[in-house]
């Protein structure tokens, strides 16, 4: 695939209003209520059911596998908090946030006001390497024009980024707990003193319980074990979605649908992906109507799809592996002029 959009669309204005009427159409942008009671219900369990286990079983190298579960619904605790980021749960600003607080800060050590920025700056300009925070140049180089002026111990990350790719997503757990504290020491975050008391109380409390209940060297590998494989599995779910589309830089033409589809992709796969994913393997639906309820993505998938299809607008979908594997092959393609870097030219 192209590493950067710069053709004018040939069709704009208003196809994405003409696709929005036959979504309303379907009533997919309805609230589900009794969806969201269950679906809180059920995580909100397996959290306080995983905790409860944790405790009862006691200082014992089995606590592993309590920290591989944990993983799991710490991420499921994380989706939730993405639903919720997107009012696709209440209506209003205020009980979004509260609630997301509780998801984010208290449940994970994650700060929501961080990633809520963070976001939503990801919903406007996808893939844009200068306005998209998810593709700007570090440790990974998103295209072979950040891989030209990676300095310091970028190049060497951007020569192997993707043998390393899913090693590092390990640390993204960390990485995310480390983000909120961040947002929350520096002056201008909104509500900032509530977050800041909420991460310190999950904090004290994941901290206390670990060690209260394990040896330091068991609590350490747990939580070591707990964090990496968070990190691992957000990463495979966000990872997918992006990585290994378009991405484009400065002023682009390309109007709001095409900009969404086109640097999208969806992940197939039934049921079993839908949960896991919490959805998001809808990409192109969900960047379309963000507000959509998680349930209704998979039956916008096909109106959606056949519109594309209608207005010559190319839709990628495909299976969890090929996802992967066209992302990782993305990044090794990037990673190209540090491996082999072109020799300057004599003045």
């Amino acid at each position: 695939m192209p590493t950067a959009l710069t053709e004018r669309p040939t069709r704009a204005g208003s196809d994405f209003a003409e696709l929005s009427r036959r979504i309303n159409e379907a009533g997919l942008m309805r609230r589900r209520p009794r969806y969201y009671v269950l679906r809180f219900s059920v995580v909100g369990a397996l959290y306080v059911g995983t905790w409860v286990s944790f405790a009862f079983i006691g200082d014992t190298w089995l606590q592993m596998f309590t920290a591989v579960v944990l993983a799991i619904v710490s991420a499921q605790v994380a989706l939730l908090g993405h639903d919720l980021a997107h009012r696709q749960v209440f209506r209003t600003r205020t009980a979004s946030e509260r609630a997301g607080f509780f998801t984010g800060n208290l449940a994970n050590g994650m700060g929501y006001g961080w990633w809520n920025d963070k976001h939503t700056r990801h919903h406007a300009n996808p893939n844009h390497e200068e306005l998209d925070p998810d593709v700007s140049p570090g440790l990974f180089v998103w295209s072979k024009r950040q891989a030209r002026i990676a300095q310091g111990i970028d190049r060497f990350f951007g020569k192997y980024q993707a043998q390393l790719f899913f090693p590092i997503l390990t640390l993204e757990g960390l990485n995310l707990n480390w983000s909120g504290i961040k947002s929350v020491l520096k002056p201008g975050l909104k509500h900032r003193a509530l977050e800041a008391t909420l991460l310190a109380i999950h904090f004290v409390a994941y901290a206390a319980a670990v060690f209260l209940v394990l040896s330091p060297g068991k609590a350490i590998v747990f939580i070591l074990v707990h964090k990496a494989l968070w990190g691992l599995y957000m990463g495979s779910i966000f990872a997918p979605n992006h990585k290994g589309m378009p991405t484009f830089v400065g002023e682009q033409q390309l109007d709001f649908l095409r900009k969404q589809v086109l640097t999208s992709r969806n992940v197939r796969g039934g049921r079993m992906i839908d949960a896991a994913m919490g959805g998001l393997n809808y990409q192109i639906e969900h960047h379309l109507f963000p507000g959509m309820p998680s349930p209704h993505l998979g039956k916008a998938q096909p109106i959606v799809r056949e519109f594309c299809e209608e207005k010559g607008i190319p839709y990628h979908a495909t299976g969890l592996i090929q996802s992967w594997r066209e992302a990782l092959g993305e990044l090794h393609r990037n990673g190209e002029p540090l491996r082999n870097p072109q020799p300057s030219k004599a003045l």
